[in-house]
């Protein structure tokens, strides 16, 4: 027997590569295809990409004809350069610029010379085509954006690059593809599939018909429609809040995790980055390294909560029993700790943990914080566990939503402290400025939302998520799998009474809109940044949380505004403003709206970024644009 194992081996093998080379030579003609390509031209139809829609049906995204000149260079002979030139409005030198950057791709294979015509230069051109042998024209569809917001939702569409090109074969050097945003997420549904007809051409390169009769030829396939979650209007109302100002707004479903509107400003119009000037606008936003319309905050910027956070420090104190609704701790406008340290507080007396949420109080988490932590033998082990309960929420970590891009903010357990303080030494005391949002703590607007979202629930979250539905497919199971924390559902309501109590007798009060229950938290965080190499104290950053209504919830919202003072003052009015146009689809606070419509930050910004020796300058600039706004004094927050 094994005499004969290595012959049989042998035959066995020489027959599969018999047979294997039949098929190849004889039945599956593909690869003659290729080999024949000298004599063949492939031609691709490009399908229109998948329509866009928000949660209602409204129609966002469309698509609109355009023209790109194709150069095969081999086959460039007597052209009229200074005619094509004056015909297209390029110079000569460009010319010869794109027609070297064609050859270095492929002498004889089709590429880009100029991409993007619209109407008016296709016609003038195919006109005189006949003239230009060697170029032809490659229709198309770009994107019709039928708003004028978005753009950081939408993403935007552009030539592949050489990169993209050797890492997918299903590109080509002209090809589009969707970059940011949905367009870059679901690229491949919104893409559809290219059509292909192979051109039989004689021995003069002159086309002759399809080859083999069209066998090898395919249809494009259009892309597949797409419905998001976003609330068109709500996106649009959170824009216009957010003129002038800068950061973020994210509002999400409860029940299911749907964004109904996330807003990063300042933005810019979507279409501005479609047709021939859509490169120099595109180096324009990218090169606004101050103001970054590009950089979507909502999902990247990781900032220090401030005082939200203050409600995960309530929860995390309850679920380990440090502490319960009757605990209290005495507050006088602070409290004292670590070697003669202060932490500051505007609150005072005897306070509960309802109090504690309502007015904000500094002492009261700070002490439930060092009871979280002290509760363990080691502070190690005591921020290990306080971190994990962080964690159930979704907080420093990417959270798994569908849009390409994010941060996974912080979350730090003993490993990070191990980092900073290598010779250990470090105790609640010295790590308790997390317990008010500060210290090393770093959330995204977007995770602020959830974290809202998971308390309206009592518990739980879904993953956010901008897809709704998608034509003929399911949208990822991930986004209806439920996330419990760890935080038992009998904890959440008396932080929510608290909440609620925010805006009926605490920092919010003057936010209230009649009718609607909505449970919030103020918040303002300390801002720092380098200047001239120097650490400088910036003015401090408002935020709001809320959901709305307390039962049932519909919505919620997290709102952060770069330099905004407190949170009452910027964030709040507009999570106010945000849920009672999403809840009723009308404004009734046209006191707040008006001031947040009109009101702008830019002499703010502007005083850290022009030279020394501008003052002057910047406080008649804030004179003239900053309006005098009369606030409660028991609504700003250390």
């Amino acid at each position: 027997m094994r005499k004969l194992l290595l012959p049989s081996m042998v035959v066995v093998a020489a027959v599969l590569l018999l047979m294997r080379l039949f098929y190849l030579q004889v039945v599956d003609e593909t690869l003659k295809l290729k080999s024949d390509n000298n004599a063949i031209k492939i031609k691709y139809d490009y399908p229109e990409r998948g329509y866009i829609y928000d949660r209602k049906g409204k129609l966002l995204v469309a698509n609109q004809p355009s023209y790109d000149i194709m150069v095969i260079p081999r086959e460039l002979k007597n052209i009229d350069t200074l005619e094509f030139c004056r015909l297209l409005n390029i110079t000569k030198e460009e010319y010869i610029s794109k027609v070297e950057k064609a050859k270095v791709y492929s002498p004889r294979l089709r590429s880009v010379f100029l991409p993007q015509l619209n109407k008016s230069e296709y016609a003038a051109f195919q006109e005189k085509i006949r003239k230009f042998p060697g170029f032809e024209i490659q229709k198309r569809s770009l994107r019709d954006y039928q708003v004028t917001f978005g753009a950081n939702i939408f993403g935007f569409i552009t030539q592949v690059n050489e990169a993209i090109i050797n890492k997918n074969p299903y590109y080509i050097s002209g090809d589009l593809i969707g970059r940011q945003g949905v367009e870059e997420s679901y690229e491949n549904i919104l893409r559809g599939v290219k059509g292909v007809k192979y051109i039989q051409k004689d021995k003069f390169n002159r086309d002759i018909g399809s080859y083999k009769d069209g066998k090898y030829d395919t249809i494009a396939v259009q892309g597949e429609d797409i419905t998001l979650t976003i609330d068109l209007e709500l996106q649009k109302y959170g824009e216009e809040l957010m003129v002038n100002k800068r950061g973020g707004i994210v509002a999400i479903e409860p029940a299911t995790g749907e964004i109904l509107a996330l807003v990063t400003a300042p933005s810019y119009d979507p279409s501005i980055l479609v047709g021939r000037e859509r490169s120099r606008n595109y180096t324009k936003l990218y090169h606004d390294s101050i103001a970054k319309p590009l950089y979507d905050r909502g999902l990247l910027a990781e900032y220090p909560p401030g005082s939200p956070f203050k409600i995960l420090t309530g929860l995390i104190a309850l679920q380990e029993e440090v502490i319960d609704e009757q605990t209290s701790f005495v507050c006088n406008h602070g409290f004292s700790y670590a070697r003669g340290r202060f932490m500051k507080c505007h609150d005072s007396g005897v306070i509960r943990l309802h109090a504690g949420i309502y007015n904000s109080c500094n002492t009261y988490f700070a002490s439930a914080f060092m009871k979280t932590i002290n509760k363990y033998k080691k502070p190690a082990d005591g921020v290990n566990v306080w971190s994990d309960h962080l964690k159930s929420f979704g907080l420093g970590e990417f959270m798994g939503y569908d849009l390409p891009t994010g941060k996974k903010g912080n979350a730090p357990d003993s490993k990070t402290y191990k980092r900073i303080y290598p010779n250990g030494g470090w105790r609640s005391t010295t790590i308790v400025s997390n317990a008010i949002g500060q210290g090393e703590v770093l959330m995204t607007p977007i995770q602020l939302a959830n974290m809202m979202a998971t308390v309206a629930n009592r518990g739980h979250y879904y993953t956010p998520h901008i897809i709704k539905k998608i034509e003929h497919e399911n949208i990822d199971k991930k986004f209806v799998t439920k996330h419990v924390t760890t935080i038992n559902k009998k904890y959440f309501e008396p932080v929510i009474d608290g909440l609620f109590d925010v805006y009926n007798m605490g920092t919010a009060r003057s936010l209230q809109v009649e009718g609607i229950e909505i449970c919030g938290k103020t918040g303002t965080a300390e801002n720092f940044a380098k200047i001239n190499g120097k650490r400088t104290k910036l003015q401090d950053h408002s935020i709001f949380v809320a959901f709305a209504p307390k039962d049932n919830p519909k919505i919620a919202i997290a709102v952060f505004v770069e330099n905004g003072y407190w949170g009452a003052r910027w964030a709040g009015p507009m999570a106010s403003l945000m849920i009672e146009k999403y809840i009723r689809g009308t404004i009734t606070r046209t006191d707040l709206e008006k001031r947040m419509l009109e009101g702008s930050l830019q002499a703010e910004y502007a005083k850290y970024e022009v030279k020394e020796g501008n003052m002057e300058e910047i406080n008649a600039m804030m004179k003239k644009v900053l309006k005098p706004t009369v606030i409660d004094s028991s609504e700003v927050e250390n």
